[in-house]
């Protein structure tokens, strides 16, 4: 027998072990790949868990804390979502690309912080780990709902405002409205 073998076969253990985990990180990966053109199909999923989420919530009577710390993370994610990959306030002029600040500037899209994707997946995952939690007593911790709903609603308009004005401020918008089509001159009236 060899010198550091316990003989009953323990050291495939860890490697069957590590095999099925890569196996499953694989798949999961791949359906997660092939679920990323399918945006609507996602977000409605998304929604589906949300809804199961808050029926559980409303059946409990309980776990506002984990519904209050989900909703903060929530716009964590919205803010990121919405905010552009390079900040025009913090960039020193002519280090690297901007956002075009005048008319006359040259388009250049709109880049996230945190892309659409991403977006979604971290949303799905925080509203899977508020279900997981919701079956833990620890964090069913006793509060009085309301004035984390109202504190909530406070901290969205306050971090809503300062984002749109942000916007507003350095003229962009986080949002595609289509590609633009070329409809042609348009014939002035009276001109034949």
């Amino acid at each position: 027998m060899e010198a550091g073998s316990s003989g009953n076969g323990d050291g495939a253990a860890p490697t069957a072990l590590a095999k099925w985990g890569s196996d499953v990180s694989r798949v999961f990966q791949y359906y997660l790949d092939r679920s990323t053109p399918h945006t609507p199909g996602r977000w409605l999923g998304t929604l589906a868990i949300a809804m199961v989420y808050t029926l559980r919530v409303y059946l409990l009577q309980g776990f506002y804390i984990v519904t209050y710390g989900l909703g903060i993370y929530l716009i964590n994610l919205l803010i990121g979502f919405l905010s552009p990959m390079v900040d025009p306030e913090m960039e020193v002029l002519g280090d690297g690309p901007s956002l075009p600040t005048r008319g006359s500037d040259e388009f250049k899209p709109f880049m996230r912080r945190l892309p659409e994707f991403k977006f979604w997946y971290a949303i799905t995952k925080a509203f899977l780990v508020a279900f997981v939690m919701t079956f833990f007593s620890a964090f069913d911790v006793p509060v009085f709902w309301p004035i984390l709903l109202c504190y909530w609603m406070v901290l969205f308009f306050l971090t809503m405002k300062r984002q749109i004005l942000h916007m507003i401020k350095y003229k962009y918008i986080p949002f595609n409205v289509g590609k633009q089509k070329y409809t042609g001159k348009k014939a002035r009236p009276g001109t034949d």
